[in-house]
């Protein structure tokens, strides 16, 4: 289980929207073609590709902002892009994902793109569209004075450096120096060995060919590597260095102290992988957003390692989402029962979630005032039927109404508890009413169980799930067991015995 996971939790489900984050760097445009290849050009010796799909992605700082706006934060992009048809293209991609472009500079250089033509999930060829030519003066100090005026107005800062030009030396300096002068985090992705550009920065997050190229040691010399890593943490004036290590995991540097080593290491989740484009994106996004949004850098590589193994089990530079971090990170045998008991909007929050990552919601509900083997049966059925069970539990209230004054036996806090620490229940959520109707139409489950002698038509809630397109399922119940049955057993042992009475 990851450290702080109910802060994690907060932030996917509403506490990264209170956050503004600004990316600065080299925007650019990715494109993919995908075809088939079934023979070779008579031409030239060259496979031939049959055109099949066309698309497009935001690259380089544009993804990096794209994951930021996945997480839910507002995000704010800086850059350079031309006057052209990726421009365009481009442009269309951050408005759906709702990414402030304020701090983007019209040049007269043109958009950066990347064209890869696939065949058979096989890479044939990448075009690169992108000039050598300086940044004009004008556009350079234009972009200088929007990143300056953003800066102050953010709560974290993201310089994405690709090399391609956007981030002079001077860019850099000024950023690091106003985000110094308010206290604002700067994380940084290097592309350049000359980590002096970056002095000040909260951390600079290279890979291992990158710190291998910045501090002269090989990068299969691990060890060594990592300790040339920690001399630059006090030469550039760094927090902590940040070490993305493939395979690996992430890896956290601080200056050593004493006995001290300085060294987090997070493992990598193991995914099957398909395509690493833009998994160092995700990383710093996701590390810029938990950092900002109070989490320990700690709990933020752990949360990034998971973001990564979701991003490269996927098909070109595609953003990670709060929905699937948040489906990652909630197997109800991973969660602890307190984080399992959600208020309505929660859980309203939470299966949308769990909807949009392609999980099948199952609902059932009831008074479990004491739990028994039928309760457990009926609990085991309905995970059958999906992979996500929500419980609906009757408050004390509602089950004084429906079952006597003595009852319920178990407060409802206590009963939530106990039905939370259930393997097979995913969310527990207390109903005030007496029937879980409502509590129906707010989460629109795929599935609605019902344990006993009903039909479908019986059933509380059966014609909104079936509306819904979704289904009804009836399972039989245990018999014998009943909470009632208990009392009056439990009512039989305690009464005095006759010859007591005598």
């Amino acid at each position: 289980m990851l450290p702080e996971l109910h802060s994690i939790l907060n932030l996917l489900e509403g506490g990264f929207g209170q956050l503004k984050v600004f990316v600065l760097g080299d925007i650019m445009l990715d494109r993919y073609i995908h075809g088939e290849v079934d023979r070779i050009s008579p031409e030239a010796p060259v496979p031939v590709i049959r055109h099949a799909q066309r698309y497009e992605r935001a690259g380089g700082a544009a993804n990096v902002a794209m994951n930021l706006a996945g997480l839910g934060c507002q995000t704010f992009l800086g850059g350079l892009w031309g006057r052209d048809s990726e421009q365009a293209e481009l442009a269309a991609l951050l408005d759906r994902a709702g990414i402030d472009t304020i701090g983007v500079v019209s040049s007269s250089l043109p958009t950066i793109s990347k064209t890869r033509i696939v065949g058979r999930m096989q890479q044939l060829l990448r075009l690169d569209i992108e000039s050598r030519d300086p940044v004009p003066a004008a556009e350079a100090q234009r972009l200088q004075e929007l990143a300056i005026e953003l800066v102050s107005k953010v709560h974290a800062v993201i310089l994405s450096d690709y090399a391609k030009g956007a981030l002079s030396r001077s860019l850099c300096e000024a950023v690091l120096r106003t985000a110094r002068d308010t206290g604002i985090p700067v994380f940084v992705d290097p592309k350049t060995p000359d980590f002096s550009k970056y002095s000040g920065a909260t951390t600079v997050c290279p890979n291992l060919g990158e710190l291998a190229a910045a501090t002269g040691i090989p990068s299969h010399q691990t060890e060594d590597l990592l300790s040339a890593g920690q001399a630059l943490i006090t030469e550039h004036d760094l927090k902590f260095l940040t070490v993305t290590m493939s395979e690996k995991g992430i890896t956290v540097l601080r200056a050593a102290s004493g006995a001290a080593p300085g060294v987090y290491h997070s493992p990598a989740r193991a995914r099957e992988v398909f395509d690493v484009s833009g998994a160092g994106d995700t990383v710093i996004a996701t590390l810029a957003a938990c950092v900002a949004g109070g989490l320990q850098i700690e709990t933020a590589v752990e949360l990034a390692n998971v973001a990564a193994g979701i991003v490269v089990s996927k098909v070109g530079t595609v953003p990670v989402s709060a929905h699937e971090l948040v489906a990652a990170l909630t197997p109800s045998s991973g969660l602890s029962a307190g984080e399992k008991i959600l208020d309505l909007e929660r859980i309203k929050l939470r299966v949308a979630e769990w909807r949009a990552s392609g999980e099948t919601i199952v609902f059932t509900n009831g008074c479990f005032d004491l739990l028994h083997v039928g309760h457990i049966t009926l609990l085991e059925d309905c995970r059958r039927f999906g992979s996500k069970l929500v419980l609906g539990l009757n408050a004390d209230a509602s089950v004084c109404r429906l079952k006597g004054p003595t009852r319920p036996i178990v407060s409802e806090r206590e009963r939530a508890r106990v039905m939370a620490a259930l393997a097979a229940v995913d969310a527990v959520v207390l109903f005030e009413e007496d029937t879980p109707l409502e509590l129906i139409r707010a989460l629109k489950p795929n599935v609605l169980v019902k344990g006993g002698d009903y039909i479908v038509e019986t059933v509380i809630g059966h014609e909104e799930v079936l509306a819904n397109g979704g289904r009804v399922e009836i399972v039989p119940t245990v018999e014998g067991f009943s909470t009632t049955n208990i009392v009056k057993k439990l009512t039989a042992n305690s009464a005095p015995s006759e010859e007591v009475q005598k």
